[in-house]
């Protein structure tokens, strides 16, 4: 029982420590690249470069980057889907306040909202596609 334990605490050690860099894909003759799908391009790009750094400093590198690309791959236009976002940030805030000010069944108009934000919030999805090419210098 006590190797079944520590096996399992291996394996656990080993599956997170790959979790920094969960979308960086190995590639050939030293050219990596690195995908995430996001809400927001800016944090997408923060997120893939902290990703590709992590990569690189387990062979005590740094991630040189060759290439970025930045695209909205949503159903619905771009202005669309980020005026629903707005909108789900909004519900949320209003669903999350009336609750906290502990509105009663007859005032639940704000926890309805909260709610249709969240479910409006995950039909949206992750709009934005952030794609870096890199190597390890």
């Amino acid at each position: 029982m006590k190797c079944l334990g520590s096996l399992l605490l291996l394996l656990s050690l080993f599956l997170s420590s790959c979790a920094h860099h969960r979308d960086v894909r190995p590639g050939t003759q030293g050219l990596h690249r690195v995908s995430v799908q996001t809400e927001d391009k800016e944090l997408g790009s923060r997120d893939a470069i902290s990703q590709a750094n992590h990569y690189c400093q387990q062979y005590g590198k740094m991630a040189a980057f060759e290439n970025e690309e930045q695209k909205y791959t949503g159903d619905v236009d771009e202005k669309t889907y980020q005026t629903g976002k707005k909108i789900s940030k909004v519900a949320k805030v209003i669903g999350g306040t009336t609750w906290a000010m502990g509105g009663s069944s007859e005032s639940n108009a704000g926890g309805i909202v909260g709610l249709g934000g969240m479910a409006g919030d995950a039909a949206l999805g992750k709009g934005y596609s952030v794609n870096m090419s890199f190597r390890c210098q």
